[in-house]
Protein backbone atom coordinates (compact mmCIF):
# COMPACT_ATOMS: atom_id res chain seq x y z
CA UNK A 1 0.00 0.00 0.00
CA UNK A 2 2.83 2.47 1.02
CA UNK A 3 4.13 1.70 -2.42
CA UNK A 4 0.88 2.68 -4.52
CA UNK A 5 0.64 5.87 -1.84
CA UNK A 6 3.98 6.77 -3.62
CA UNK A 7 3.04 6.33 -6.87
CA UNK A 8 -0.39 8.27 -6.39
CA UNK A 9 1.38 10.98 -5.02
CA UNK A 10 4.16 11.05 -7.65
CA UNK A 11 1.34 11.35 -10.03
CA UNK A 12 -0.53 14.14 -8.52
CA UNK A 13 1.84 16.40 -8.83
CA UNK A 14 2.49 16.27 -12.33
CA UNK A 15 0.96 19.47 -13.73
CA UNK A 16 -2.63 19.08 -14.79
CA UNK A 17 -2.28 19.44 -18.45
CA UNK A 18 -0.04 16.15 -18.38
CA UNK A 19 -2.51 14.66 -16.60
CA UNK A 20 -5.18 15.70 -18.24
CA UNK A 21 -3.51 13.56 -21.22
CA UNK A 22 -4.21 10.21 -19.31
CA UNK A 23 -7.83 11.85 -19.17
CA UNK A 24 -8.35 11.93 -22.85
CA UNK A 25 -6.96 8.50 -23.02
CA UNK A 26 -8.64 7.13 -20.48
CA UNK A 27 -12.16 8.93 -22.00
CA UNK A 28 -11.20 7.06 -25.58
CA UNK A 29 -10.90 3.56 -23.98
CA UNK A 30 -13.61 3.77 -21.75
CA UNK A 31 -15.60 5.79 -24.90
CA UNK A 32 -15.12 3.83 -27.97
CA UNK A 33 -14.35 0.17 -25.80
CA UNK A 34 -14.73 -0.24 -21.81
CA UNK A 35 -18.15 1.37 -21.63
CA UNK A 36 -17.69 1.76 -17.36
CA UNK A 37 -22.10 1.36 -16.42
CA UNK A 38 -23.26 2.26 -19.86
CA UNK A 39 -26.69 1.00 -19.41
CA UNK A 40 -26.69 2.28 -16.17
CA UNK A 41 -25.87 5.59 -17.52
CA UNK A 42 -28.35 5.61 -20.80
CA UNK A 43 -30.77 4.33 -18.33
CA UNK A 44 -30.52 7.43 -16.09
CA UNK A 45 -30.65 9.81 -18.68
CA UNK A 46 -33.48 8.35 -20.76
CA UNK A 47 -35.82 8.66 -17.70
CA UNK A 48 -34.42 11.68 -16.14
CA UNK A 49 -34.98 13.68 -19.66
CA UNK A 50 -37.61 11.26 -21.47
CA UNK A 51 -38.37 14.86 -23.71
CA UNK A 52 -34.39 14.18 -24.78
CA UNK A 53 -33.91 12.26 -28.02
CA UNK A 54 -31.79 9.45 -28.36
CA UNK A 55 -29.40 11.42 -30.24
CA UNK A 56 -29.42 13.94 -27.37
CA UNK A 57 -29.20 11.40 -24.83
CA UNK A 58 -26.15 9.26 -26.42
CA UNK A 59 -24.42 13.23 -27.07
CA UNK A 60 -24.93 13.98 -22.86
CA UNK A 61 -23.90 10.43 -22.46
CA UNK A 62 -20.40 11.25 -24.06
CA UNK A 63 -19.94 14.26 -22.59
CA UNK A 64 -20.17 12.70 -19.28
CA UNK A 65 -17.71 10.33 -20.02
CA UNK A 66 -15.09 13.22 -20.88
CA UNK A 67 -16.19 14.75 -18.05
CA UNK A 68 -15.67 11.79 -15.65
CA UNK A 69 -12.18 11.04 -16.91
CA UNK A 70 -11.29 14.54 -16.16
CA UNK A 71 -12.82 13.86 -12.28
CA UNK A 72 -10.49 11.19 -12.00
CA UNK A 73 -7.25 12.81 -12.84
CA UNK A 74 -8.63 15.86 -10.67
CA UNK A 75 -9.18 13.99 -7.68
CA UNK A 76 -5.89 12.25 -8.17
CA UNK A 77 -4.39 15.93 -8.24
CA UNK A 78 -6.44 16.97 -5.03
CA UNK A 79 -3.63 14.67 -3.19
CA UNK A 80 -1.12 17.46 -3.49
CA UNK A 81 -2.64 20.49 -4.71
CA UNK A 82 -1.79 23.65 -3.05
CA UNK A 83 -4.32 26.15 -1.57
CA UNK A 84 -3.41 28.58 -4.02
CA UNK A 85 -4.12 26.73 -7.35
CA UNK A 86 -7.24 25.10 -5.55
CA UNK A 87 -8.11 28.82 -4.89
CA UNK A 88 -7.32 29.98 -8.18
CA UNK A 89 -9.30 27.02 -9.98
CA UNK A 90 -12.70 27.31 -8.05
CA UNK A 91 -13.93 30.32 -7.48
CA UNK A 92 -16.76 30.60 -4.85
CA UNK A 93 -19.59 33.32 -5.51
CA UNK A 94 -22.06 34.62 -2.82
CA UNK A 95 -19.16 34.21 -0.03
CA UNK A 96 -21.06 37.04 1.89
CA UNK A 97 -23.73 34.44 2.94
CA UNK A 98 -21.06 32.90 5.39
CA UNK A 99 -20.69 36.01 7.21
CA UNK A 100 -24.09 36.54 7.36
CA UNK A 101 -24.21 33.50 8.95
CA UNK A 102 -21.07 33.92 11.56
CA UNK A 103 -23.21 37.57 12.27
CA UNK A 104 -26.68 35.80 13.11
CA UNK A 105 -24.53 33.08 15.42
CA UNK A 106 -26.19 30.22 13.07
CA UNK A 107 -23.72 27.41 11.95
CA UNK A 108 -23.96 26.59 8.34
CA UNK A 109 -24.97 23.35 6.52
CA UNK A 110 -23.96 23.16 3.31
CA UNK A 111 -25.52 21.05 0.76
CA UNK A 112 -24.00 19.97 -3.04
CA UNK A 113 -24.70 17.55 -5.12
CA UNK A 114 -22.31 14.69 -6.97
CA UNK A 115 -21.45 17.80 -10.00
CA UNK A 116 -18.01 17.83 -11.08
CA UNK A 117 -16.11 18.54 -9.06
CA UNK A 118 -17.17 18.86 -5.61
CA UNK A 119 -14.01 17.19 -4.65
CA UNK A 120 -12.31 20.47 -5.06
CA UNK A 121 -14.42 22.17 -2.21
CA UNK A 122 -11.91 21.90 0.26
CA UNK A 123 -9.93 25.27 -0.47
CA UNK A 124 -13.69 26.95 0.79
CA UNK A 125 -11.88 26.15 4.36
CA UNK A 126 -9.48 28.88 4.08
CA UNK A 127 -11.79 31.53 2.80
CA UNK A 128 -14.54 31.67 5.34
CA UNK A 129 -15.16 33.25 8.61
CA UNK A 130 -15.89 30.21 10.44
CA UNK A 131 -13.10 28.35 12.38
CA UNK A 132 -14.76 24.74 11.54
CA UNK A 133 -14.99 23.16 8.28
CA UNK A 134 -16.57 19.69 8.27
CA UNK A 135 -16.87 17.85 4.87
CA UNK A 136 -18.70 14.78 5.37
CA UNK A 137 -17.68 11.18 3.64
CA UNK A 138 -19.13 7.70 4.18
CA UNK A 139 -17.31 4.79 5.08
CA UNK A 140 -16.09 2.54 1.69
CA UNK A 141 -15.41 -1.41 1.71
CA UNK A 142 -11.69 -0.23 1.08
CA UNK A 143 -10.12 1.34 4.14
CA UNK A 144 -7.19 2.24 1.84
CA UNK A 145 -9.59 4.25 -0.37
CA UNK A 146 -11.36 4.90 2.47
CA UNK A 147 -7.99 6.60 4.24
CA UNK A 148 -7.14 8.57 1.22
CA UNK A 149 -10.80 10.18 0.36
CA UNK A 150 -10.58 11.30 3.79
CA UNK A 151 -6.92 12.86 3.53
CA UNK A 152 -7.74 14.72 0.84
CA UNK A 153 -11.26 15.91 2.70
CA UNK A 154 -9.00 17.02 5.65
CA UNK A 155 -6.91 19.60 3.33
CA UNK A 156 -6.61 22.96 4.18
CA UNK A 157 -7.83 22.79 8.08
CA UNK A 158 -11.00 20.61 7.15
CA UNK A 159 -11.95 18.20 9.74
CA UNK A 160 -13.79 15.45 8.35
CA UNK A 161 -16.49 13.89 9.76
CA UNK A 162 -18.23 9.97 9.06
CA UNK A 163 -21.62 10.61 7.92
CA UNK A 164 -23.06 8.26 10.98
CA UNK A 165 -21.30 10.64 13.09
CA UNK A 166 -22.03 14.23 11.99
CA UNK A 167 -25.61 14.10 13.24
CA UNK A 168 -24.98 13.51 16.41
CA UNK A 169 -21.82 15.86 16.38
CA UNK A 170 -24.02 19.04 15.30
CA UNK A 171 -26.35 18.60 18.13
CA UNK A 172 -23.49 18.25 20.29
CA UNK A 173 -22.05 21.46 19.18
CA UNK A 174 -22.58 25.36 20.38
CA UNK A 175 -24.65 26.80 17.34
CA UNK A 176 -23.19 29.77 17.50
CA UNK A 177 -22.01 30.32 13.66
CA UNK A 178 -18.63 29.43 14.12
CA UNK A 179 -19.46 26.06 11.70
CA UNK A 180 -19.77 24.57 8.43
CA UNK A 181 -20.75 20.96 7.65
CA UNK A 182 -20.48 20.33 3.68
CA UNK A 183 -22.88 17.54 3.10
CA UNK A 184 -22.86 15.92 -0.62
CA UNK A 185 -26.27 15.60 -0.17
CA UNK A 186 -27.87 13.01 -3.24
CA UNK A 187 -26.37 9.84 -1.74
CA UNK A 188 -28.83 7.24 -2.24
CA UNK A 189 -29.46 5.49 1.54
CA UNK A 190 -29.11 1.51 1.80
CA UNK A 191 -32.48 0.45 1.40
CA UNK A 192 -33.11 -0.90 5.35
CA UNK A 193 -32.74 3.21 6.06
CA UNK A 194 -35.16 4.53 3.51
CA UNK A 195 -38.04 6.23 4.91
CA UNK A 196 -38.52 9.02 2.48
CA UNK A 197 -38.84 9.41 -1.39
CA UNK A 198 -39.74 12.99 -3.86
CA UNK A 199 -39.98 12.93 -6.99
CA UNK A 200 -36.49 14.25 -9.10
CA UNK A 201 -35.82 14.03 -12.24
CA UNK A 202 -39.12 12.76 -13.19
CA UNK A 203 -38.53 9.50 -10.76
CA UNK A 204 -39.65 7.88 -7.54
CA UNK A 205 -36.48 8.73 -5.70
CA UNK A 206 -34.89 7.83 -2.42
CA UNK A 207 -33.92 10.17 0.21
CA UNK A 208 -31.92 10.71 3.21
CA UNK A 209 -33.59 12.89 5.59
CA UNK A 210 -30.71 13.44 8.57
CA UNK A 211 -29.72 17.49 7.67
CA UNK A 212 -33.67 17.77 6.73
CA UNK A 213 -34.46 16.86 10.55
CA UNK A 214 -31.47 18.82 11.34
CA UNK A 215 -33.86 21.89 9.91
CA UNK A 216 -36.70 21.32 11.88
CA UNK A 217 -34.93 20.77 15.67
CA UNK A 218 -32.57 23.42 15.27
CA UNK A 219 -32.12 27.19 13.71
CA UNK A 220 -29.35 26.45 11.20
CA UNK A 221 -28.52 28.24 7.89
CA UNK A 222 -28.96 25.88 5.16
CA UNK A 223 -27.00 26.82 1.40
CA UNK A 224 -27.30 24.90 -1.65
CA UNK A 225 -24.34 24.80 -3.59
CA UNK A 226 -24.64 25.22 -7.21
CA UNK A 227 -21.45 23.93 -9.01
CA UNK A 228 -20.32 25.21 -12.91
CA UNK A 229 -17.84 23.86 -14.66
CA UNK A 230 -16.30 26.85 -16.30
CA UNK A 231 -13.98 25.19 -18.51
CA UNK A 232 -11.31 22.25 -18.29
CA UNK A 233 -10.00 22.53 -14.73
CA UNK A 234 -11.25 25.48 -13.72
CA UNK A 235 -14.96 25.70 -11.21
CA UNK A 236 -17.35 28.21 -9.88
CA UNK A 237 -19.80 27.47 -6.61
CA UNK A 238 -22.87 30.07 -6.84
CA UNK A 239 -24.16 30.04 -3.22
CA UNK A 240 -27.77 30.17 -2.36
CA UNK A 241 -29.22 30.31 0.82
CA UNK A 242 -32.18 28.15 1.12
CA UNK A 243 -34.83 29.88 3.08
CA UNK A 244 -38.18 28.74 4.71
CA UNK A 245 -41.53 29.29 3.40
CA UNK A 246 -42.93 30.06 6.56
CA UNK A 247 -41.29 31.90 10.29
CA UNK A 248 -39.40 28.19 10.34
CA UNK A 249 -38.97 25.35 8.61
CA UNK A 250 -41.19 22.51 8.52
CA UNK A 251 -40.82 19.03 7.40
CA UNK A 252 -38.88 17.56 4.35
CA UNK A 253 -39.14 21.47 3.49
CA UNK A 254 -35.21 21.62 2.94
CA UNK A 255 -34.70 18.16 1.21
CA UNK A 256 -37.76 19.25 -1.34
CA UNK A 257 -36.14 22.25 -2.19
CA UNK A 258 -32.22 21.22 -2.17
CA UNK A 259 -33.50 18.30 -4.91
CA UNK A 260 -35.36 20.97 -6.47
CA UNK A 261 -32.47 23.03 -6.94
CA UNK A 262 -30.15 20.43 -7.82
CA UNK A 263 -32.56 19.49 -10.54
CA UNK A 264 -32.59 22.64 -12.14
CA UNK A 265 -28.93 23.03 -12.60
CA UNK A 266 -29.45 19.84 -13.71
CA UNK A 267 -31.37 20.65 -16.45
CA UNK A 268 -28.92 23.55 -17.56
CA UNK A 269 -25.95 21.72 -17.45
CA UNK A 270 -26.54 17.52 -17.51
CA UNK A 271 -23.27 16.16 -18.90
CA UNK A 272 -21.73 17.10 -15.40
CA UNK A 273 -23.36 14.81 -13.20
CA UNK A 274 -22.35 11.21 -11.84
CA UNK A 275 -24.66 9.22 -13.91
CA UNK A 276 -23.00 6.29 -13.39
CA UNK A 277 -24.13 6.31 -9.91
CA UNK A 278 -27.27 4.00 -9.18
CA UNK A 279 -28.88 6.56 -7.39
CA UNK A 280 -32.58 4.71 -8.27
CA UNK A 281 -31.81 0.93 -7.78
CA UNK A 282 -34.24 1.10 -4.49
CA UNK A 283 -37.43 2.88 -5.56
CA UNK A 284 -39.62 0.06 -4.46
CA UNK A 285 -38.19 0.46 -0.54
CA UNK A 286 -39.55 3.94 -0.52
CA UNK A 287 -42.21 3.66 2.38
CA UNK A 288 -43.52 6.90 1.94
CA UNK A 289 -43.57 9.30 -0.97
CA UNK A 290 -43.85 12.92 -1.52
CA UNK A 291 -45.21 13.51 -5.14
CA UNK A 292 -45.57 17.37 -4.35
CA UNK A 293 -43.17 19.26 -6.04
CA UNK A 294 -41.52 22.72 -3.93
Amino acid sequence: MKFLISILNLISKLPLKILYIFSDIMFFLNYYFVGYRKKVITENLKNSFPEKSDAEIAAIRKKFYRNFSDYLVETIKSFTISEIEARVRMQHINQELFQDAKTEGKNIILLAGHVFNWEWMNALATIVPQDHSYPVYRKVKSSFWEDQMKMIRNKFGNEALEAKEVILHIFRSKNEGNAAYLFVADQTPHFSHITYGLEFLNQRTPVFTGYDKLATRMDLVFIYCEMKKVKRGFYQINYHRIEPDGEKFVEHEVVKKFHKLLENTLHKRPDNYLWSHRKWKYQDAIKNFDSEKK
